[in-house]
Protein backbone atom coordinates (compact mmCIF):
# COMPACT_ATOMS: atom_id res chain seq x y z
CA UNK A 1 0.00 0.00 0.00
CA UNK A 2 1.32 3.43 -0.92
CA UNK A 3 1.99 5.95 1.79
CA UNK A 4 -0.75 8.57 1.37
CA UNK A 5 1.60 11.35 2.45
CA UNK A 6 4.13 10.36 -0.21
CA UNK A 7 1.30 10.57 -2.75
CA UNK A 8 0.29 14.00 -1.44
CA UNK A 9 3.88 15.24 -1.61
CA UNK A 10 4.16 13.94 -5.16
CA UNK A 11 0.93 15.72 -6.06
CA UNK A 12 2.28 18.95 -4.57
CA UNK A 13 5.33 18.70 -6.83
CA UNK A 14 3.15 17.95 -9.86
CA UNK A 15 1.02 21.01 -9.12
CA UNK A 16 4.13 23.18 -9.27
CA UNK A 17 4.83 21.86 -12.77
CA UNK A 18 1.39 22.70 -14.17
CA UNK A 19 1.16 25.45 -16.78
CA UNK A 20 -1.58 27.09 -14.69
CA UNK A 21 0.71 27.33 -11.67
CA UNK A 22 3.62 28.59 -13.74
CA UNK A 23 1.34 31.28 -15.22
CA UNK A 24 0.24 32.25 -11.71
CA UNK A 25 3.85 32.38 -10.55
CA UNK A 26 4.82 34.58 -13.52
CA UNK A 27 1.88 36.92 -12.96
CA UNK A 28 2.85 37.29 -9.30
CA UNK A 29 6.47 38.07 -10.21
CA UNK A 30 5.25 40.71 -12.68
CA UNK A 31 3.02 42.22 -10.02
CA UNK A 32 5.86 42.29 -7.48
CA UNK A 33 8.03 44.16 -9.96
CA UNK A 34 5.53 47.04 -10.05
CA UNK A 35 5.92 48.77 -6.70
CA UNK A 36 2.63 50.70 -6.79
CA UNK A 37 0.54 47.76 -7.98
CA UNK A 38 2.13 45.43 -5.44
CA UNK A 39 1.49 47.90 -2.60
CA UNK A 40 -2.18 48.07 -3.64
CA UNK A 41 -2.32 44.28 -3.76
CA UNK A 42 -0.89 44.04 -0.22
CA UNK A 43 -3.40 46.64 0.99
CA UNK A 44 -6.20 44.60 -0.60
CA UNK A 45 -4.99 41.42 1.12
CA UNK A 46 -4.77 43.16 4.48
CA UNK A 47 -8.29 44.52 4.12
CA UNK A 48 -9.59 41.06 3.23
CA UNK A 49 -7.88 39.60 6.30
CA UNK A 50 -9.35 42.26 8.59
CA UNK A 51 -12.85 41.63 7.25
CA UNK A 52 -12.46 37.85 7.53
CA UNK A 53 -11.27 38.13 11.13
CA UNK A 54 -14.20 40.36 12.02
CA UNK A 55 -16.60 37.94 10.37
CA UNK A 56 -15.08 34.92 12.18
CA UNK A 57 -15.34 36.79 15.49
CA UNK A 58 -18.98 37.65 14.85
CA UNK A 59 -18.23 41.36 14.63
CA UNK A 60 -20.22 43.59 12.32
CA UNK A 61 -18.55 45.69 9.68
CA UNK A 62 -18.52 49.40 10.34
CA UNK A 63 -19.40 51.94 7.68
CA UNK A 64 -15.72 52.83 7.68
CA UNK A 65 -14.81 49.20 6.96
CA UNK A 66 -17.30 49.05 4.12
CA UNK A 67 -16.17 52.35 2.63
CA UNK A 68 -12.49 51.41 2.79
CA UNK A 69 -13.14 47.96 1.32
CA UNK A 70 -15.15 49.45 -1.51
CA UNK A 71 -12.47 52.06 -2.20
CA UNK A 72 -9.72 49.44 -2.34
CA UNK A 73 -11.84 47.12 -4.48
CA UNK A 74 -12.45 49.89 -7.00
CA UNK A 75 -8.71 50.58 -7.22
CA UNK A 76 -7.96 46.86 -7.58
CA UNK A 77 -10.46 46.51 -10.42
CA UNK A 78 -8.59 49.21 -12.32
CA UNK A 79 -5.17 47.57 -11.89
CA UNK A 80 -4.41 45.29 -14.84
CA UNK A 81 -1.58 43.42 -13.09
CA UNK A 82 -3.79 42.48 -10.14
CA UNK A 83 -6.62 41.44 -12.47
CA UNK A 84 -4.21 39.27 -14.43
CA UNK A 85 -3.00 37.63 -11.23
CA UNK A 86 -6.58 36.97 -10.12
CA UNK A 87 -7.42 35.40 -13.49
CA UNK A 88 -4.44 33.08 -13.20
CA UNK A 89 -5.35 32.24 -9.60
CA UNK A 90 -8.90 31.40 -10.68
CA UNK A 91 -7.63 29.04 -13.38
CA UNK A 92 -5.40 27.29 -10.83
CA UNK A 93 -8.28 27.17 -8.32
CA UNK A 94 -10.38 25.20 -10.80
CA UNK A 95 -7.76 22.45 -10.69
CA UNK A 96 -7.58 22.54 -6.89
CA UNK A 97 -11.39 22.34 -6.66
CA UNK A 98 -11.42 19.39 -9.05
CA UNK A 99 -8.79 17.60 -6.96
CA UNK A 100 -10.71 18.30 -3.78
CA UNK A 101 -13.85 16.85 -5.34
CA UNK A 102 -11.92 13.71 -6.32
CA UNK A 103 -10.26 13.36 -2.90
CA UNK A 104 -13.59 13.71 -1.11
CA UNK A 105 -15.27 11.02 -3.25
CA UNK A 106 -14.85 8.25 -0.62
CA UNK A 107 -16.73 10.29 1.98
CA UNK A 108 -19.42 11.27 -0.50
CA UNK A 109 -19.80 7.62 -1.53
CA UNK A 110 -19.92 6.49 2.10
CA UNK A 111 -22.74 8.85 3.01
CA UNK A 112 -24.69 8.25 -0.19
CA UNK A 113 -24.11 4.50 -0.23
Amino acid sequence: MANIYDSANGLEQELRELDEFKALEAAFATLQADEAAFALFKEFQEMQQILQEKQMNGETFTDEDADKAQEIAMKVQQEALINSLMEKEQAFSVIINDLNRIIMTPIRDLYQG
